[in-house]
């Protein structure tokens, strides 16, 4: 089952069970990924967009509602911080595990020798891979510290 579908089963369940706050969350998800759609449409690609896109559109919201959690939390208002880590939860869900320190070391190791990659300027070939393999599970700024290390060595 793709992540469209299962989205959408979800949103049809929690209709019916009546939870407001998860179908107001599997919308606002279904309307991101719409929106991605119709720009993947303007493009040329009538398929619209692709499982990647749609990780990178869930790790987006996730990473939003932390932020406006941080802000409310800040601000004191504690009951609008819950509700927004609560969505942060829901959108969580649909993304694979999140790698560990020692599989990003591993991988930026790998994607480096793979790539043969000799100082920063190969930065961006080494970032732009990792991206292609693991949107959805790499938290990137991690990756890029790893990735600089690891061409700073080598040059």
């Amino acid at each position: 089952m793709s992540i469209r579908e299962r989205i959408l089963a979800d949103t049809k369940a929690a209709m019916k069970s009546k939870d407001a706050l998860r179908v107001s969350t599997l919308r606002l998800i279904s309307a991101a990924i719409k929106d991605r759609d119709i720009a993947a449409r303007a493009e040329d690609r009538c398929t619209g967009c692709e499982e990647s896109e749609i990780m990178a559109i869930l790790q987006k919201l996730a990473k939003q509602r932390d932020e406006s959690a941080d802000t409310y939390e800040s601000a004191g208002r504690l009951d609008l911080a819950e509700r927004e880590r609560e969505e942060a939860e829901i959108v969580r869900e649909y993304l694979p595990q999140p790698m560990e320190e020692a599989e990003i070391e591993r991988a930026a190791k790998s994607v480096v020798e793979e790539l043969n990659a000799s100082g920063l300027k190969d930065m961006g070939k080494c970032m732009g891979t990792l991206k292609e393999r693991y949107t959805g599970r790499m938290d990137f700024s991690k990756a890029g510290a790893k990735v600089k290390t690891l061409l700073s060595d080598v040059a």
